[in-house]
């Protein structure tokens, strides 16, 4: 165990959790919503610290981040526990772990030092929190981000994007890029899907993650009758477009999954429909996920057209981009090369 780096003490031995926006009121011997985090004694304490479930070299483009040292390995690490309870999660098993197992924690011993000498030992230029909600082991992975940074690696989140302010202030000079899903842009969906969360702090943090500097990309996984509306996914991409149009958004196809298992795959010409209207709306670059073959893999000039990344799924096969510049008319890419 870990103290959380950020908690507020309450009367009566209670403590606040400041990590994520649900900002539990927690009893003395009690958990949070994520079963992750529990009042001791009136300190709260982070029960999955340096208690990996889960690593691997990943290409950074599953992360995905398409602009964020593309072509790169990205070294992966998760615990269990989510803030979230999305009914379609791919990765429930560790995800809803403690909930599912009525509290256990469980995980290898793995130390943040540890972590980054197997990062650079494997030729990965960055570290990435994932696979679940990095935000519910955020001292485990602000802990690794400071050696990591040291010794010259990157540190990318990959999140549901629900944390506080203060959280992401925690961030700032560790944390060099986000993912961030902005899975619908309504309460009425979150509240549906995901476990009473609301839309407006997902929005806070990837506006106030740009503000800090962190390279931000989007994500948005289109389900069949439940975010499949364009008139909402015009909604997203038009959010994105006043917040910087030069923000990569991905649209990802949905395959049944979890709680969701009896729902049918996202028809493919819907994604590229809605990759089509990203782009007509002024998005610089969107692209369509789980859908391989698709020219929305790749990335064109925003000016000229010109075909700059190819891709098949995460792999790139052919990188044109020189010093930042499209080799055909000289436009700026927006994308921090490796």
């Amino acid at each position: 165990m870990k103290e959380a780096y950020l908690y507020k003490k309450l009367d009566n031995n209670r403590v606040r959790c400041d990590l994520c926006s649900f900002r539990c009121a927690i009893d003395d011997g009690a958990r949070g919503k994520c079963e992750v985090r529990e009042n001791k004694d009136g300190k709260l304490y982070s029960l999955v610290y340096a208690k990996s479930i889960a690593k691997s070299v990943d290409p950074i483009e599953k992360k995905p981040l398409f602009h964020f040292l593309p072509g790169t390995k990205s070294f992966s690490i998760a615990t269990v526990g989510c803030n979230f309870q999305c009914l379609y999660c791919q990765n429930h098993e560790i995800s809803q772990y403690p909930i599912t197992h009525k509290g256990a924690i469980i995980g290898e011993d793995y130390p943040p030092e540890k972590v980054v000498e197997d990062a650079i030992n494997s030729g990965c230029k960055s570290i990435a929190y994932t696979y679940t909600e990095p935000t519910i082991f955020f001292e485990y992975a602000i802990d690794t981000a400071k050696i990591a940074k040291d010794k010259g690696l990157k540190n990318i989140f990959v999140t549901n994007g629900y944390m506080t302010k203060e959280a992401i202030d925690m961030m700032d000079g560790l944390i060099d890029a986000a993912n961030i899903d902005v899975k619908a842009f309504s309460d009425a969906y979150y509240l549906q899907v995901a476990g009473d969360a609301r839309l407006k702090p997902v929005l806070n943090s990837l506006e106030y993650m740009k503000e800090k500097g962190i390279w931000v990309e989007a994500t948005t996984l289109v389900i069949p009758n439940i975010t499949e509306e364009p008139v909402e996914l015009m909604t997203i991409a038009d959010h994105l477009y006043n917040l910087d149009p030069s923000i990569p958004w991905h649209i990802s196809r949905f395959f049944p999954a979890y709680q969701m298992d009896d729902v049918a795959p996202t028809d493919p010409r819907l994604i590229e429909n809605i990759a089509q209207i990203g782009k007509s709306i002024g998005l610089k670059y969107v692209y369509a996920g789980n859908l391989p073959g698709s020219k929305f893999e790749n990335t064109y000039c925003p000016k000229c057209g010109e075909l700059l990344i190819k891709r098949n799924v995460f792999d790139i096969l052919k990188n044109r981009i020189e010093d930042g510049k499209c080799p055909k008319c000289g436009e700026k890419i927006d994308i921090v090369e490796g």
